[in-house]
């Protein structure tokens, strides 16, 4: 029995009993009479604005507790790159952003969120920092640990759901990357950085963290493998949704788990990242990066898909039914409409569910 066997059955440990239906078990749940009113517990894997449309939307659905976000960790880029230069921190940006999707709408959530969402304007160091990412290095400073630390900002800001991070060490993305120099448009070079891979003018190959076979939070593996659902993306593709695939103990819970898994593909491919891509090659590069990952459900907006018939091959490939559902905003942007795409979840979580319905 190998190490990383051995350390996902002492992380299994964290996780509640589930019953026979493959739903966990939970204080007060007696009977298929109780599953009817249950919320799913859903856990939700990415990173920057694709993560929060999706929380924004989950949150909408879930009961209280019942939503974690796992964030990843390797972003270098603006407030969150300097801060983890100088003090050798997570990146916090990707974690504030999700802390703020999950704050409420009333005015105490709202305020909070445009209050850790704000930035200062100066000409001095404070320039371009958000007020979140500050209070979160705070608080891990005063506390020495990034879980408690963020389980104490999302209760401060009255957020509806958890904000985990994938790993305790900050990573590094490095992705190949064909023609990342335009006057060698042939070449594949190593491109190092999130926010230079995000940018890349190349064709990016693959992508890889460094260090290698990071280790995850407990926290995060824990809640994969207790989930009724997990959903993965929206988001950047290289630099947000795969690398959630790059971390062995996290992508040996999503194997495991008996949750169910829903792939919500992006509204456009990304300028640079993946510029030209179809919506069945989104699924063609998961499948290069995790080529055992099976999936339930992959979850798509109707105008986004030109070619149905070929994305449906491609979702086989997972083991997946393709859902096609209005999910974006009606003001012409590539944007997630959070009441249409929670509408869009809460039909595939009573539809292709365990258990359920849910309310």
């Amino acid at each position: 029995m190998t190490g990383r066997t051995l350390r996902l059955r002492r992380l299994r440990r964290l996780a509640p009993a589930r019953g026979e239906d493959g739903a966990a078990a939970r204080p007060g749940r007696r009977g298929a009479a109780a599953a009817k009113v249950a919320a799913p517990k859903v856990v939700a894997l990415g990173g920057g604005m694709g993560l929060s449309a999706s929380l924004a939307a989950l949150r909408r659905i879930t009961g209280d507790g019942e939503l974690t976000a796992v964030v990843t960790v390797a972003d270098d880029g603006g407030s969150s790159g300097r801060l983890r230069e100088e003090l050798g921190v997570l990146p916090p940006g990707d974690l504030r952003k999700a802390l703020a999707a999950l704050c409420g709408d009333d005015d105490w959530g709202q305020t909070w969120a445009r209050v850790i969402q704000h930035r200062f304007q100066s000409a001095g160091d404070l320039h371009e920092h958000a007020v979140g990412n500050l209070l979160i290095v705070a608080l891990w400073e005063q506390l020495g640990d990034p879980v408690q630390a963020l389980d104490l900002v999302g209760k401060l800001l009255g957020a509806q759901g958890r904000v985990l991070p994938m790993s305790a060490v900050p990573l590094e993305l490095q992705a190949l990357v064909k023609g990342h120099d335009p006057a060698r448009p042939d070449d594949v070079d190593t491109v190092r950085g999130q926010a230079t891979v995000a940018l890349t003018p190349g064709e990016v190959l693959s992508v890889q963290v460094v260090p290698r076979d990071p280790p995850a939070v407990p926290e995060a593996v824990a809640a994969v493998l207790d989930a009724d659902w997990v959903v993965l993306g929206p988001g950047s593709w290289f630099s947000s949704v795969i690398p959630h695939l790059l971390v062995p103990e996290l992508l040996d819970a999503l194997m495991e788990t008996k949750a169910r898994r829903v792939l919500s593909l992006n509204l456009a491919p990304q300028p640079g990242e993946t510029e030209g891509f179809s919506p069945q090659r989104h699924l063609e590069v998961l499948a290069r990066h995790a080529p055992k990952l099976a999936l339930d459900v992959v979850l798509a907006d109707e105008a986004a898909v030109p070619d149905r018939e070929s994305l449906a091959d491609a979702a086989k490939r997972f083991g997946a039914a393709v859902e096609l559902a209005p999910v974006a905003r009606q003001d012409g942007s590539p944007k997630h409409d959070p009441e249409l795409l929670a509408a869009a979840y809460d039909r595939i979580f009573r539809m292709h569910g365990r258990i359920g319905p849910w309310r």
